[in-house]
C-alpha cells in the first residue's frame, strides 16, 4: 500500500529546504503532494481541516506528523514509514 504525503508549505526558504527534506525520503511506495498555502485556497482549507497552525508541516496518511508540530525530523518521518518500501 503506497503511503500519501502531503507537505503544506508557505514558499519560505524553510519550507524550500523542508521540500527537499522530504523529496530525499520519500521511495516508490510514497506519493508526495506539495501544497502551497500561499497560492492554493484548497491547500489553506485542507490544512485547517488538518488543524495544522504552522509551516512547514507534513501529513502521512491523513495523520500530521508528530515532527511538524516543532521542526520536521527525518527520523520521525522514517518512523512513519516515509522511505520505506511496501
Amino acid at each position: 500500500m503506497n503511503r500519501k504525503i502531503e507537505l503544506f508549505t508557505a514558499g519560505c526558504p524553510v519550507c524550500e529546504e523542508a521540500i527537499q527534506l522530504v523529496r530525499s525520503l520519500v521511495c516508490e511506495s510514497c506519493e508526495l503532494e506539495v501544497l502551497n498555502t500561499v497560492t492554493d485556497k484548497g491547500a489553506q482549507d485542507k490544512a485547517k481541516r488538518y488543524g495544522i497552525g504552522r509551516l512547514p508541516a507534513v501529513v502521512v496518511n491523513g495523520r500530521v506528523a508528530e515532527c511538524c508540530t516543532q521542526q520536521i525530523s527525518g527520523d520521525t518521518l522514517r518512523g512513519l514509514g516515509v522511505g520505506v518500501p511496501s
